[in-house]
C-alpha cells in the first residue's frame, strides 16, 4: 500500500503532502507543534475509519486521530491523521438526562444544547475543545469538584477497533476496554461517538475579578482562604498575567454551580479586597462557562506545562507569587479537591487526584522566545522541588512527556497489557501512547 491508495477506498477526503489544502488540514490547534504526518483523512463514516485501519495495519503505518487538533505532540511523523469532525451527531435526551454525540462535536455545541433543558455536561473551560480527547483523558474543569470527571459520566463509547470492527463498548459488554477508555487515553480504538450523563444545573454564578499586579500577594492570600474550605459547588482559580507591553495583573476566577445569591456569599472574601480593575461576575448558563477565562478558541502557538501541587506553603508562595512571571504569559493555580479526589469502584483508568492544587504555566510558542519560555517553566518546577507531585492528569501532559507520568505502575501495566492484546500491531497511536 502507498498513501495514494487511500483515495481508492475512502468516501471522505484524503489529503497528501503537496495538495493545496494539506498543510492546513494537518495543522494542530497549537501552532508551535510541528506535525509532519504522511496523510490526512477526513473520514465520512465508520467504513472510512475501518478502511484506514486495514490499510495502515497492512503497511505498518500508525494512525492518529485528532478531531479538533488539541493535545497534539508532534511525535507522529509519517502517520495517517484521521479527522473525525464529520461525526457531528448531537442528541439530547432531556428526560433521561443523556447526551449522544459524535466524536467530532465540540463542548461548546453540547453545552448550548444541554443548557436549553437546564442541564450540563462535564465540560472544560474552553468551548472549542472537542468532547473525545478530553473525555478519553479523564476530562476536568469547572464541574469536576461537584459532579466528578467527564470520563465517569460516560455510559458507552462507539469505536472502531484496531482490527477494523465497529463496536459499542459498555461496562456490561466489554468491562476491560470500557475501563481503559475512561481516562486511559486514545490508544485502544478510534472513537466515533459517546453517550454520557448530563446533570441538572439551571444556573452558574461565575466570572473574573482582576487586580493590579502590585496586589498579587493579597490576591494569593484570598485565593488560599477561598480554597481552604470551599463547598464542592465552588471552583476557584488564581491567575498571574504578564502580557507583552502591559503591566502585570492578578486575578481570581470563580465558578459557583448554583444561583447568584449563594455564589456571591461563597466568595464574599473577594468583595473585601476592593479596588478591582474589573469584575464581571454574574449569572451564567452552563453554555456560557467559557466566558469566565475567555481562553483562545482559534489556533495559536504556545508552550504549556501542568503539574500537581502538594501544598501552597511559603516556598511555593515565593516561586509563584514573588518571582517574576516573564517570559511566561500566565501562572495559574487551580483549587482541586471534591470530585477530583473521588475514587469510584466502577471508575476507569484515570484514578483519583488527591493533590489539592494544580499548576499551569503558559508562555508564547513563537520561535524567538520558545527556548526562554521552556527554560523558565523548567526553572519554576525545579524551584518548587518536593512540592511538585510525581504524577499529573493525562490531559495536562505536554509534548516530550510520557503517559507513564499520568498513571500509577499497576494502572500503566494493565493499560499496556490491554493495548498489546487489542492492537497487536500498535496501529492506533494516542497523542501520549501507553507503550511510548
Amino acid at each position: 500500500m502507498t498513501l495514494h491508495d487511500l483515495r481508492q477506498s475512502i468516501q471522505g477526503r484524503v489529503l497528501l503532502p503537496g495538495d493545496s489544502e494539506f498543510e492546513q488540514a494537518a495543522r494542530p490547534w497549537n501552532l508551535a507543534i510541528d506535525q509532519r504526518v504522511g496523510a490526512v483523512v477526513e473520514a465520512a463514516g465508520v467504513d472510512d475509519v475501518a478502511a484506514v485501519l486495514a490499510q495502515a495495519r497492512a503497511a505498518g503505518t500508525p494512525v492518529v486521530t485528532q478531531p479538533t487538533g488539541h493535545g497534539a505532540t508532534g511525535d507522529i511523523d509519517g502517520a495517517i491523521l484521521v479527522r473525525t469532525h464529520r461525526f457531528d451527531r448531537l442528541e439530547i435526551d432531556a428526560e433521561a438526562r443523556v447526551a449522544r454525540v459524535g466524536s467530532g462535536v465540540s463542548w461548546g455545541r453540547i453545552q448550548k444544547a444541554a443548557a436549553a433543558h437546564g442541564l450540563t455536561g462535564l465540560a472544560g473551560s474552553n468551548p472549542a475543545v472537542g468532547v473525545t480527547g478530553y473525555t478519553l483523558g479523564g476530562g476536568a474543569g469547572w464541574f469536576t469538584r461537584k459532579f466528578g470527571w467527564a470520563s465517569d459520566a460516560v455510559r458507552a463509547f462507539e469505536i472502531v477497533a484496531a482490527d477494523g470492527r465497529p463496536a459499542r463498548v459498555t461496562a456490561a459488554n466489554d468491562p476491560e476496554l470500557f475501563w481503559a477508555l475512561r481516562g486511559g487515553g486514545g490508544d485502544f480504538g478510534i472513537v466515533t461517538g459517546l453517550e454520557f450523563d448530563l446533570f441538572p444545573l439551571p444556573s452558574v454564578y461565575g466570572g473574573r475579578v482582576m487586580f493590579p499586579g502590585e496586589r498579587v500577594a493579597e490576591v494569593w492570600e484570598t485565593f488560599q482562604r477561598l480554597t481552604a474550605d470551599a463547598p464542592v459547588e465552588l471552583s476557584v482559580w488564581f491567575q498571574r498575567f504578564q502580557f507583552p507591553g502591559a503591566p502585570e495583573m492578578a486575578a481570581i476566577d470563580i465558578a459557583y454551580l448554583g444561583d447568584v445569591e449563594a455564589g456571591r456569599a461563597a466568595v464574599a472574601a473577594l468583595d473585601d479586597l476592593g479596588g478591582a480593575l474589573s469584575d464581571n461576575r454574574g449569572a451564567l448558563t452552563p453554555a456560557e462557562i467559557g466566558a469566565i477565562t475567555a481562553e483562545p478558541t482559534d489556533p495559536s502557538p504556545s508552550l504549556s506545562r501542568g503539574e500537581l501541587l502538594t501544598d501552597l506553603g511559603d516556598e511555593v508562595t515565593k516561586v509563584l507569587v514573588r518571582d517574576a512571571v516573564a517570559p511566561l504569559l500566565n501562572i495559574q493555580v487551580r483549587g482541586l479537591g471534591g470530585g477530583f479526589a473521588t475514587a469510584r469502584p466502577e471508575g476507569g483508568a484515570r484514578g483519583p487526584v488527591t493533590e489539592p492544587y494544580m499548576l499551569y504555566l503558559l508562555g508564547p510558542g513563537l520561535p524567538e522566545v520558545r527556548e526562554a519560555v521552556a527554560d523558565r517553566q523548567r526553572a519554576v518546577v525545579a524551584a518548587l522541588g518536593e512540592h511538585i507531585s510525581t504524577r499529573k492528569p493525562y490531559t495536562f501532559l505536554s509534548p516530550g512527556e510520557s503517559a507513564a507520568a499520568a498513571f500509577d505502575e499497576a494502572t500503566l501495566a494493565r493499560l499496556r497489557e490491554l493495548k498489546r492484546n487489542r492492537d497487536q500491531h500498535n496501529t492506533i497511536r494516542a497523542n501520549f501512547p501507553v507503550l511510548g
